[in-house]
């Protein structure tokens, strides 16, 4: 059996790695992407780098997006351009982080053109993506899940893990731990250091431990070495914290945690210009709420 043609739209930070273990992989891939030099590289793979999302969703029996907001998905969803050449009994995977309303609009107006769709957001950073070991967290209808298990499979370790929406609330759940733990780390790292502990070796120390995670180990160290190249921008992780809030909003929930570490990285992204920062830089607004530096 040949192996489904995919069309994998939006080669970022995050999706230009996916595409490449896709292709890897033996797929037969199409890429596309906004700014055309970042997919462009993904022809030394094997990829058919296209010069706009119609060309490479023509004929397509899978279609990957990996883009920043909703907006950004649903202009492609509801643009028939691009959904009007797709094969019979297309899928379409989307894969970036955005509302589980937006995400159950898109299964619904995709499902009225014959066309399935799963929302399955990704967590484990540029790391995962390169290693191929992204927890992916899917949700839409259990026969789709199915026939996307061996594609998922190229980029990571993928979970059904309900209806519709489902899989961008996980992202989001996932989202609150991570900025929760990051926070925490950063308090950590700091107190170690300001402490005269070495932060290295109390990392070491604490692995295997309760308070042992992989934001400990690698985003502690970021923060003790002042390495805020972006593996996750911080300015996603508000525009998360933002969407974390306002479903728990519409079901009538208050998350105050949530809420505090989401006012620090608006500071961080606003105020000290750190959008574009790795979110382990949230150890930058740490520091100047103790009037310190670097």
């Amino acid at each position: 059996m040949n192996s489904p043609v995919i069309a994998f739209l939006g080669t970022g930070l995050m999706g230009a790695p996916m595409a490449r273990n896709l292709a890897r992989a033996g797929y037969p891939l199409r890429v596309w992407n906004r700014s055309p030099q970042k997919a462009s590289a993904l022809a030394d793979e094997g990829a058919t780098v296209c010069q706009t999302a119609a060309e490479a969703t023509a004929g397509a029996d899978v279609v990957i997006t990996m883009l920043s907001d909703g907006p950004a998905v649903a202009g492609l969803v509801k643009d028939a351009a691009v959904t009007g050449g797709l094969a019979r009994g297309a899928i379409w995977l989307d894969m970036s982080s955005i509302k589980p309303g937006e995400a159950r609009d898109h299964a619904a107006h995709l499902g009225g053109l014959g066309v399935a769709h799963l929302d399955a957001p990704v967590s484990g950073g540029t790391r995962g993506a390169e290693a191929a070991t992204l927890a992916i967290m899917a949700g839409g209808a259990a026969d789709a899940f199915a026939r996307a298990v061996p594609v998922f499979q190229a980029m990571g370790r993928p979970v059904h893990v309900g209806p519709d929406g489902a899989g961008q609330l996980s992202k989001l759940a996932n989202q609150a731990i991570v900025a929760v733990t990051i926070s925490a780390v950063a308090e950590a790292m700091l107190l170690v250091r300001q402490g005269g502990a070495d932060p290295a070796a109390v990392r070491a120390a604490l692995k295997g431990g309760f308070a042992d995670s992989v934001i400990l180990q690698q985003h502690g160290e970021r923060m003790t070495t002042g390495n805020f190249v972006p593996g996750g921008p911080s300015k996603f992780q508000l525009k998360d914290l933002d969407n974390l809030l306002g479903e728990a909003g519409s079901l009538g929930l208050e998350l105050p945690v949530s809420l505090q570490v989401r006012d620090r990285f608006e500071t961080l992204c606003q105020d000290l210009e750190g959008g574009d920062l790795d979110h382990s830089g949230l150890f930058l607004e740490l520091l100047r709420r103790n009037g310190l530096s670097e």
